[in-house]
């Protein structure tokens, strides 16, 4: 029993100078490990005379509880003193003036605001209008008839029964535009549009720009003359252009527009697929029907629009082949920028 009270103490006299995390780890081994002091202690009750065992037990127990108590108690002084240690070396003065890094503009900002610096140069005035639209400025006042594909649930994100919806392209704020203002008109309306679907070019949430002018006098060689100055203005370079017949439901005549291929230089390569040219927007004469919707007398005005997907021009620009990378926020992508 002495032995046991005296080894109790020089166990607790070795805790008391440890100094480190190891030496305490150390010391936990030594006498309460698998192999330590009190594992051996009570394997050795068996050599224990039967009267003397229970008290030798209940003894070499009290050790051990002793023991274990002192090293959570020494465990925790360790760690207020290694924080304390740590504060004291990484003190942060907050009076100091900070260092910042100037940050990056994402691509499609910096394709957004190229598209708006040129069309400006132009006379044209930037409208807005809501993410959430109703359909008949969406639909039905655009001339799109109630059968037709683009209505389908599959491919508009319908927010309620009573005609909302998320827009599927910017030609609301032109219908807003005609409607609360007369001739001459000449603005584009950027901004997010949504449609059900998701792919390597494609992604349910994008940007567009679509641009609309009307007056007495706008006609198809005004429109091809913009859309040419701002592609060239916008790629830096004299490209040849084309123009497709097309079908919108609010245009007439439409036409695709094509560009020179700007990856391979029109010799044909995976980006325009061999042939030399890439589709980069829409345009068309403005259809009567969507004139006199809006309360636009046709007699007097005619007008063109046209409409282009931002992040295209973007992936085209910055030469990107996945519009994924637009909306990962991984800082690699956008410092490159």
């Amino acid at each position: 029993m002495n032995d046991l009270e005296k080894l109790k103490e020089e166990a607790l006299l070795e805790l008391k100078q440890v100094k480190t995390k190891e030496e305490l780890q150390e010391v936990k081994s030594k006498y309460l490990g698998k192999k330590g002091v009190i594992s051996s202690l009570l394997k050795k009750i068996r050599e224990i005379p039967p009267e003397e065992r229970k008290e030798f037990g209940r003894k070499v127990n009290e050790v051990k509880s002793a023991l274990e108590d002192a090293l959570r108690r020494r465990e925790e002084e360790l760690k207020r003193s290694e924080l304390e240690e740590k504060l004291s070396k990484e003190w942060v003065d907050l009076t100091f003036p900070l260092q910042r890094t100037a940050g990056k503009l994402h691509p499609i900002t910096l394709t957004l605001e190229r598209i708006v610096e040129i069309f400006r140069g132009m006379g044209f005035q930037v409208e807005k209008g809501p993410e959430v639209e109703l359909e008949d400025y969406n639909f039905d006042k655009l001339n799109i008839p109630p059968d037709h594909p683009a209505r389908d649930m599959q491919d508009t994100f319908y927010v309620n029964r009573e005609g909302h919806l998320l827009r599927t392209h910017t030609s609301p704020v032109q219908i807003r535009t005609m409607l609360k203002q007369k001739p001459p008109i000449q603005i584009i309306a950027p901004g997010k549009v949504y449609r059900r679907d998701d792919d390597p070019t494609h992604s349910p949430m994008f940007h567009q720009v679509e641009g609309l002018v009307v007056n007495e006098y706008a006609n198809f060689r005004h429109m091809k003359f913009v859309i040419e100055e701002f592609l060239r203005e916008f790629f830096q370079t004299d490209l040849p252009v084309r123009f497709r017949t097309s079908y919108f439901p609010f245009t007439e005549p439409s036409a695709e527009v094509d560009i020179g291929c700007v990856i391979c230089g029109q010799e044909g390569c995976r980006v325009c697929k061999g042939t030399g040219w890439l589709e980069v927007m829409g345009c068309g004469m403005v259809h009567p029907a969507v004139l006199e919707n809006c309360g636009v007398d046709t007699e007097f005005y005619q007008g063109f629009a046209f409409g282009m997907g931002v992040e295209r021009l973007a992936m085209l620009l910055y030469g990107i082949d996945n519009i994924k990378l637009f909306y990962e926020n991984d800082i690699r992508f956008i410092n490159q920028f």
